[in-house]
């Protein structure tokens, strides 16, 4: 078996989908947590200078979407076939886009990062972002009829979707009861027994 070494800093966020992977396939892995402070002194050594990074027997994989495809492909979680990998990468991307439109807007603004007027934020930047693409999804899960994003079953978009929804959820706390699908699937990934352990003792973070 590779030896996985995951590099990420201190909260959920881009490091989160691969934990939960390699927690969910029973995978043993060193889950590096790096403190802001160390990151100056790391960052030159880093592919793109950027978190996170997954070393496989010592050899990086820099961006978070490779190395999330990289671990769904070798756990079994990519798709049954092309045309279903491919569908659950524009999923991902999708979503991905609608990720990147609250993020800084609001998302980094509820997490601490940056200043800014959080009611405001929900306002103007999530709830019209929240409008055009959550029903999009909602019917994506309706269509599938699995309970998951694609007919065959899980895969890794669920796993990325699940945990950014966790935050969502969090920073906006009525913002999933207009869509119970998406609701339903952040509550099934969190309840998987699998992840059970995992998630009973990872540290505490708002994104």
């Amino acid at each position: 078996m590779p030896v996985y070494k995951l590099s990420y800093f201190g909260v959920r966020a881009l490091g989160e989908t691969a934990r939960l992977l390699f927690h969910y396939a029973g995978v043993p892995f060193e889950d590096v947590r790096v403190a802001h402070e160390d990151w100056p002194a790391l960052k030159a050594k880093m592919p793109w200078g950027q978190l996170p990074v997954l070393e496989v027997d010592g050899h990086a994989i820099p961006q978070s979407f490779a190395i999330y495809r990289y671990l769904a492909n070798e756990f079994g979680l990519a798709g049954k076939d092309a045309l279903e990998k491919a569908e659950v990468d524009g999923i991902a991307d999708a979503f991905k886009d609608f990720y990147t439109e609250i993020a800084r807007g609001f998302i980094y603004i509820y997490g601490g990062f940056v200043e800014g007027d959080l009611e405001a934020a929900h306002k103007n930047v999530f709830l019209p972002a929240a409008e055009k693409f959550l029903p999009i999804f909602e019917n994506i899960l309706e269509k599938s009829g699995s309970g998951y994003f694609v007919k065959s079953g899980l895969t890794w978009v669920d796993f990325y979707v699940a945990n950014s929804l966790f935050t969502i959820a969090n920073a906006s706390p009525d913002s999933l009861k207009a869509y119970p699908l998406l609701s339903k699937l952040k509550d099934t990934i969190h309840s998987l027994p699998q992840l059970k352990k995992y998630l009973s003792e990872r540290p505490e973070s708002k994104c």
